[in-house]
């Protein structure tokens, strides 16, 4: 039966299923609860990469649960038109492989494929799926066309895979390819009750998760998340993590700097409601190779105030969160350490943030107070280990997740 011939039936089926959508989703809202900051995959730097008739396989820690999911795909970097021939979502097996029978196929504007244009997002269509709290999610997409430079977030300590040919809806991917970076996917959100919101935490590789054990969820949003679960009071909260390893607040390094992504990875975030800043010590570590650069504590200051007007504007309650040590870092200079020092002492003392998270206290040497605790140092004297990272989500007050966002 063609559709253009009955158009009775078109109305009649718009009658009978917008009651119904407008049911499931009356008095609730979309919240994020899993996204990743991206960026241009390092190595289109050096030559041009691209990924043809390829099914990307990627795993995803969500925090929230839900029973209608939507997908958020980016083509933030891309130079051309991204096609996804086709994707889906389904329960996480193990590594590469989902569970039996629960592939669901995801659509855009009901159709079983979507193109990006360049410096695009694309959300899917809601689509009924029962999605665990802490449980892993595994996001299956084809790109049957050459797609040019690679928009990515690296760094995911996670395992992705890729596979040749549309395979989406295999159990087990044939032959596939291992990656460590989140490829074009951007973000799922889940339909919340009207009291749901997510908890954003922007940063740098210590937000990330850098020398935290892959495949495990160690990083220190993980943990945060793990702990707004278990407490009745404050379930109905995500964590999305905005980390990029090497980014800075000031000038881009690893991706663009915090404050020309905040639109991009904090404002836009599906139910964003608090923001956790962890954010500087790559501006000041830059020090070290150019000690010329001026670069003072009064210009991080400003470009931290400069997120909490921006947040505050749209009703996010900010937390900021003190420089963990770095004495013994490659990048470490005494320049360097009466910068951090200060800026500690401004996050603490000033009253510019809602609240505040002492992250150095949780893990700094009490006989060293510049150094890391040896048992949350991985050795490189500047992130933690997958206990440093704990030691940082268990020195969260939780009660800051009640706070409001001051008025101007």
């Amino acid at each position: 039966m063609h559709n253009a011939r009955h158009p009775f039936l078109i109305v009649v089926l718009a009658l009978v299923t917008a009651p119904t959508l407008l049911a499931k989703t009356e008095g609730k809202k979309w919240v994020g609860t899993w996204a990743s900051a991206p960026l241009l995959n390092g190595r289109a730097k050096n030559a041009e990469e691209t990924l043809t008739a390829t099914t990307l396989r990627e795993v995803v820690h969500v925090s929230m649960g839900g029973e209608m999911v939507r997908v958020r795909f980016s083509n933030a970097f891309g130079k051309a038109p991204l096609v996804i021939g086709a994707a889906a979502i389904a329960q996480t097996q193990k590594g590469g492989a989902i569970v039996s029978g629960s592939s669901t196929p995801l659509t855009f504007h009901g159709q079983p494929s979507a193109s990006i244009p360049p410096g695009a997002l694309i959300i899917s269509d809601p689509v009924s799926f029962k999605l665990a709290p802490l449980s892993d999610l595994t996001v299956s997409f084809y790109l049957p066309n050459p797609t040019g430079p690679i928009t990515e977030h690296s760094f995911a300590d996670a395992t992705g895979y890729h596979a040749s040919g549309n395979v989406v809806a295999s159990e087990t991917l044939p032959t596939p390819t291992t990656v460590t970076s989140w490829e074009y996917l951007n973000g799922v959100d889940v339909l919340a009750g009207s009291n749901a919101g997510a908890v954003v935490t922007l940063g740098d590789s210590i937000t990330d998760g850098a020398k935290s054990t892959i495949d495990t969820n160690r990083r220190w949003p993980d943990d945060l998340a793990q702990r707004l679960h278990a407490d009745p009071k404050f379930r109905d909260l995500s964590v999305l993590n905005e980390g990029i390893g090497g980014n800075k607040i000031l000038v881009d390094g690893a991706g663009v700097n915090a404050l020309a992504r905040f639109d991009r990875d904090v404002l836009a975030q599906s139910g964003a409601k608090y923001l956790m800043i962890l954010e500087g010590i790559n501006d000041i570590g830059s020090l070290h190779n150019n000690p010329g650069s001026g670069l003072t504590a009064a210009d991080l200051i400003s470009g931290l105030n400069q997120m909490i007007v921006r947040a505050h504007a749209h009703g996010i309650a900010v937390i900021g969160c003190t420089l963990t040590p770095y004495h013994g870092a490659g990048y470490y200079t005494e320049a360097g350490e009466a910068i951090r020092k200060a800026v500690n002492e401004w996050i603490r003392t000033s009253g510019a943030f809602d609240g505040v998270v002492d992250f150095e206290a949780a893990v700094k040497d009490p006989q060293h107070p510049d150094t890391y605790l040896p048992s949350d140092d991985p050795g490189d004297h500047l992130h933690p280990n997958d206990a440093g990272y704990k030691a940082m989500g268990d020195a969260i007050d939780l009660k800051l997740f009640s706070l409001k966002p001051k008025q101007p």
